[in-house]
């Protein structure tokens, strides 16, 4: 008798990769490609690039998983190599211009609805650029904190940093935050 993959624990499946069944890696893929790919587009500020980062962390951690040595540790391995797949691209493109999503879709009924529309997009793209304009550290705190909704403990863990250098991260992280919308808002 077969057990659904969607009971089995991370390190259950885990174990099943690691003895040669790659279809067993699609359920890992499954239950965190959504919540990688979140984190993703937080961190680099653009959407394809998050996608490319997160099948590449996927692909690499499919061919070093014979490596990780606690299975049921594999959600916070995989995490933290997507977080490290960011900040190599991050350094390397510098980039502090964040990609603002494509307005469209239906046409809005009424002008009400359209100024509504205008302002949460002018809100989203201020956002952005506040978010965009924090040093690396304090946007990955930052998004792990209130995007991601990870408990201080979980951060550290994925990160390797102490918890009172995180909460200070999370803390100067919304100071910066709260100063430079003040000035746009």
């Amino acid at each position: 008798m077969t057990v659904p993959n969607d009971v089995l624990t991370d390190a259950e499946v885990v174990r099943r990769v690691k003895r040669g069944d790659r279809d067993a890696y699609r359920v890992l893929v499954h239950r965190y490609q959504d919540a990688l790919y979140r984190c993703a587009v937080s961190l680099t500020g653009d959407r394809d690039v998050a996608a490319d980062l997160v099948q590449a962390t996927f692909v690499k951690a499919f061919t070093e998983i014979a490596r990780l040595q606690d299975d049921a540790s594999f959600g916070g391995w995989i995490y933290r190599a997507c977080v490290n797949r960011c900040r190599d691209y991050q350094k390397s493109h510098r980039r502090r211009d964040v990609a603002l999503d494509a307005v469209g879709g239906p046409q809005l009924a009424s002008r009400d609805r359209a100024d509504a529309a205008l302002e949460r997009d002018e809100l989203q793209r201020s956002l952005d650029t506040a978010l965009s304009g924090l040093t690396d550290e304090y946007r990955e705190a930052f998004v792990l904190k209130h995007v991601e909704e990870r408990s201080y403990d979980e951060m550290s863990d994925l990160l390797g940093v102490s918890v009172s250098a995180l909460k200070m991260r999370v803390h100067r992280a919304r100071e910066a935050l709260k100063t430079a919308l003040e000035e746009v808002l």
